[in-house]
């Protein structure tokens, strides 16, 4: 039985507590909270959690195996550090830190005390984005071209972190799942309308090796939810729509084939049409589940099997570098930075 903490009692927390008190495998034995009122919905719920305000009796706690982490970012590296240095596993939700050199930090602190550090990227536990992963891998895209990525909503909007930070992360996730590479540049434009300095809109162009253009649009000042990725490879084409529960993926038969018109211009519709293949659009079953669910099994087989975490503290660290580029050429106006 793994003995879990749970810092941070909040908007995403009780999704956490609930997944870690429901297993055989682990149970919750301390949840901390500055609210007073949080606490206690925790223990309405789950009489017998432990509850504080205060980080130090739980990290003093040797009964505790593991730390989760469901804080603001700004908090991060703090509570990751005090956890890591007092021998915990940790799982932190996303991203790692608003800071490079603390994300490095912190990975090699890890290393050092041998201890799991796993990053919240939820998304890469989704059973449709590893279907696509399958599928990348396999070749039967062919090589991919681009990736067109939108991720809006109105609200909740933050103070501690913009729009880049909170919601492109998921993205960066998991396109560098996807292509098993980190992006080498980055550019980027943002908005900033309802409080001064904090952009609530970031449209980023990442440049991936192998010319694989990214695009990236991100908005939590939008009227609609709209979580959609487009893929275009040389074979095929996917569309993947996160909002659908039934039929998130499509993939298109469809490519610009080498049968062209000879001539220099295009001088019939029918020759215009043969560049263009046009297939059939299958739609894959793929069998659902909850994310955070799969997340938190995998967290606690990495500590009991010592498996390397899928979105371990190397891949969020390699998210904050992105994010850090982002926020560079925002403020240098779009200028085209390294990563």
């Amino acid at each position: 039985m793994i003995r879990i903490a749970v810092i941070g009692a909040g908007q995403w927390g009780p999704n956490l507590i609930r997944n870690f008190h429901s297993r055989d495998a682990s149970e919750v034995v301390w949840v901390v909270d500055q609210s007073p009122a949080r606490l206690e919905q925790a223990r309405a719920r789950f009489p017998d959690l432990r509850v504080a305000e205060d980080v130090a009796p739980v990290l003093a706690d040797a009964g505790v195996d593991a730390v989760v982490v469901a804080t603001p970012t700004s908090t991060h590296y703090a509570l990751v550090r005090a956890a890591l240095e007092h021998d915990k596993h940790v799982l932190v939700e996303k991203p790692i830190t608003d800071d490079v050199v603390q994300a490095e930090e912190l990975c090699a602190l890890a290393a050092a005390r041998g201890r799991v550090l796993m990053v919240g990227h939820v998304f890469l536990y989704n059973p449709a984005v590893t279907w696509v992963k399958h599928l990348i891998e396999a070749g039967d895209l062919g090589r991919i071209y681009y990736v067109s990525m939108v991720r809006t909503n109105l609200g909740p909007i933050r103070l501690d972190v913009d729009a880049g930070w909170d919601l492109a992360s998921h993205d960066i996730s998991i396109v560098n799942h996807w292509l098993a590479a980190a992006p080498e540049r980055a550019s980027a434009t943002g908005g900033s309308w309802i409080n001064p300095g904090v952009n609530d809109a970031v449209f980023a162009t990442l440049r991936y090796p192998g010319g694989v253009l990214v695009h990236l649009q991100v908005s939590w000042l939008n009227p609609r939810k709209v979580r959609q990725i487009t893929i275009v490879g040389e074979r095929r084409m996917l569309t993947f729509d996160d909002m659908s529960l039934d039929e998130p993926l499509r993939l298109y038969d469809k490519q610009v084939t080498d049968e062209r018109t000879l001539a220099p211009w295009t001088d019939t519709f029918a020759s215009f049409r043969a560049s263009v293949r046009e297939g059939d659009i299958t739609i894959p079953r793929v069998a659902m589940g909850e994310p955070l669910k799969i997340e938190c099994g995998h967290f606690l087989d990495c500590i009991r099997g010592g498996q390397v975490p899928l979105s371990g503290g190397a891949e969020g660290l390699a998210v904050v570098r992105t994010l850090a580029a982002i926020q560079r050429s925002i403020v240098n106006a779009a200028r085209e930075e390294a990563v």
